[in-house]
């Protein structure tokens, strides 16, 4: 069985986790606001370790948040497993950030129709793709984009629509009064990496650990200071 240490950092939350295979067998996370990432994240590694009784020798892979989201957090998250891998020559795996928030549908009665997974960018924008959910299966049918919400937003997906993610405010605040729309505000995890991830794993779908990058999808803008 595959040992795979997961990592999230894109938003406030950062999530540290083990799996073996596609089952979460420790789990460490922290919600709290200020992106202390930074201090969290090794001693998150290291408490997931000790609880499963395994060590960073056990590990077949380290797989991470690949994005979008916070810059900051994409930064420490990619350079921590990136650092891990060079360390103990792990192969890298890679999950994208949208489609994880997407497998959070789950945790609702939702059975048919689109799910939107909503990352929250600047002002009225946010980061988002469009899957179909058939069969239990989701499609991709829309891919990640920045996207400024209004009340005409996604009123061409015709059927039941779920919007999941940290955005989901702003989405809500404008298509509140919208039919057969429903919305989960929630933050990514590393619950929802575990089966992606280790199906990567399986295929040998694998980074290049010396050029990957995070998909930030949009430049750092560097706030200037008010006089």
């Amino acid at each position: 069985m595959a040992l795979i240490l997961l990592l999230e950092t894109t938003t406030i939350n950062c999530s540290v986790a083990l799996a073996e295979d596609d089952k979460i067998i420790a789990i460490k996370e922290d919600k709290t606001p200020g992106y202390s990432h930074a201090e969290k994240l090794h001693l998150f590694i290291e408490a997931v370790l000790t609880e499963s009784n395994k060590t960073l020798l056990n590990l077949d892979a380290v797989a991470v948040s690949k994005g979008p989201g916070s810059y900051t957090g994409l930064r420490i998250g990619v350079s921590a497993a990136k650092g891990l891998c060079y360390a103990l020559n792990l192969p890298l795996l890679s999950v994208d950030t949208l489609t994880s928030i997407a497998h959070q549908y789950k945790s609702l009665d939702f059975t048919d129709g689109y799910v939107i997974p909503i990352l929250d960018a600047r002002r009225m924008e946010v980061y988002t793709s469009v899957f179909k959910l058939e069969n239990g299966e989701l499609i991709l049918i829309s891919p990640v984009e920045a996207k400024i919400i209004d009340e005409n937003s996604f009123e061409e997906l015709k059927g039941n629509k779920l919007f999941v993610g940290d955005g989901v405010g702003k989405i809500e605040e404008v298509l509140s009064n919208k039919k057969n729309t429903s919305f989960l505000q929630c933050l990514p995890s590393t619950k929802e990496m575990a089966a992606i991830a280790c199906h990567k794993y399986k295929i040998s779908d694998m980074e290049d650990v010396a050029y990957f990058e995070p998909f930030y999808l949009k430049d750092f803008v560097i706030k200037k200071k008010k006089n």
